[in-house]
């Protein structure tokens, strides 16, 4: 069977215009060589999927009897991490998404005075319950950052993400 000329041009516009379903390109994850580290070393995403920003979250109180604006109130990084990354699924979720759909994040840890430093180690035991599982093996493309400090004293973590509607 052959397309009149007409027909084909109907049918391109038609797909360039969206009438016609496109043939679905999935996201790309590149992993990083030899390693196990749980972040991908890259991120394709292909043209045409709906690119979601989420605004940096910042963690919950997590004792309520500790006066607001010192790490007491949040607790420390591996406690912030896991409030805030608990509401980016909130958001993700109530935006129609889920953690697999987050393509890339950035990160933002305030030292740590009782450590001395920024708390990385505390800050990956909270990242892996999220990210590299076996329910959630999706790993976005990430940067991790130190920071003088954020807005609320008591904040050690803050994290924003770009998602990618499937």
């Amino acid at each position: 069977m052959t397309i009149a000329p007409f027909a084909r041009t109907a049918v391109v516009a038609a797909m360039l215009c969206g009438a016609l379903p496109a043939v679905a390109q999935d996201i790309t994850r590149h992993k990083i060589p030899n390693s196990d580290f749980p972040i991908a070393l890259a991120v394709e995403v292909p043209a045409g999927k709906t690119t979601v920003y989420v605004s940096g979250a910042v963690p919950p109180v997590a004792d309520d009897k500790a006066a607001r604006n010192t790490v007491a109130a949040y607790g420390d990084t591996k406690t912030q991490t896991v409030g805030v990354l608990k509401a980016i699924e909130g958001t993700l979720k109530r935006l129609g998404l889920s953690m697999r759909d987050v393509v890339k994040m950035q990160v933002f840890l305030v030292g740590d005075p009782a450590k001395g430093g920024m708390d990385f180690a505390g800050f990956m035991d909270g990242y892996k319950q999220f990210f590299g599982t076996a329910e959630q093996p999706n790993l976005p493309a990430r940067s991790v950052m130190q920071v003088a400090g954020l807005v609320n004293p008591g904040w050690l973590v803050e994290i924003e993400v770009t998602a990618v509607r499937p």
